[in-house]
């Protein structure tokens, strides 16, 4: 079996898929494998075909039974996803002498979870973490219930909070006596419906031309608060990052996702402003997709030494 790149060493998918394995977790994946340049695969290119390696990856290696997705929405590739929540116990474990926090006392609040609940079902599922995860799409929240209801094991792990104003990050979901151990966010990269349509347009014609120009269903669905905002990726997080100030003794660890390089140096400046006390950026890859989060805390040395994990 082939590396893949540059994961994080302890993810479980540094190599190729064993379809045959994932075929019996989940027999309807078997119809989607294909024989390309020597090798068993799946037609990317095809919503269902995805939806279904996600289902089998979840179901076999981290114990998520009946996952499943409306097909309007975002579908999270599994390894890119349990790289973010292996680099965040890493960045855990340099306040933790070392050693890699496991348990329902270390807390995550999902900023965004969508439908798909990935974050919490793999942070809970690889480290036993509990989750407090928000969207302010009903449709999202109500389909992360269904995955709960069909998984009881995660009744008291993960709890969900609807958004009530789309305006706001934290407010209205950090209680006055809430502590998280961290946060976790995939923000809305565009800064419109009509930059994040031609995008999707243009990423289908290269799968169309890399698939031999089979004709290829729209893999990049997703919901209007999934893609974009006003701002866009870069205006997102620097709401997050002002709104983080107000809440810096209850949460150790922010973080984001940050797709775009050139706006880390810009996000770096707003945090200096806000007096963070210590900003991580930790780079991450998955084959050629290069990627990376941004972390930043306000808690001091001494105030860092008193955090129970």
């Amino acid at each position: 079996m082939s590396e893949k790149k540059e994961l994080h060493p302890r993810n479980l998918h540094n190599v190729d898929y064993d379809l045959e394995l994932l075929s019996t977790a989940t027999p309807a994946l078997e119809q989607h494998i294909i024989e390309k340049f020597g090798k068993k695969t799946i037609d990317f290119t095809n919503p269902e075909a995805v939806k279904l390696l996600n289902m089998a990856l979840l179901k076999q290696y981290y114990g998520v039974d009946n996952w499943n997705i409306p097909s309007d929405f975002l579908c999270a590739p599994v390894p890119g996803r349990a790289d973010y929540i292996h680099h965040i116990a890493d960045l855990l474990a340099l306040n933790n002498e070392g050693e890699i926090p496991e348990g329902e006392m270390v807390s995550g609040l999902d900023i965004g979870v969508g439908a798909n609940l990935i974050y919490p079902l793999l942070g809970n599922a690889i480290y036993g973490w509990s989750f407090v995860a928000t969207d302010i799409d009903k449709r999202a929240i109500r389909n992360c219930v269904t995955i709960i209801e069909k998984n009881p094991h995660l009744q008291e792990v993960i709890s969900l909070q609807l958004q009530p104003n789309p305006r706001f990050i934290f407010k209205d979901i950090i209680a006055e006596d809430d502590r998280f151990t961290f946060t976790i966010c995939n923000p809305p990269f565009h800064a419109s419906a009509e930059i994040a349509a031609k995008t999707a347009a243009r990423k289908n014609e290269n799968l169309i031309v890399s698939n031999k120009n089979k004709a290829a269903e729209l893999n990049f669905g997703g919901q209007n608060a999934e893609l974009y905002c006003e701002g866009g990726e870069l205006g997102f997080i620097t709401q997050m990052i002002y709104e983080s100030a107000k809440y810096k003794k209850q949460v150790f660890w922010f973080t984001s996702l940050v797709s775009k390089q050139e706006n880390v140096h810009k996000l770096s400046k707003i945090l200096t402003k806000v007096a963070a006390v210590e900003v991580k950026v930790v780079e991450m890859a998955q084959g050629n997709k290069k990627s990376r989060f941004i972390a930043w805390t306000f808690q001091t040395s001494d105030q860092q030494r008193n955090w129970k994990f």
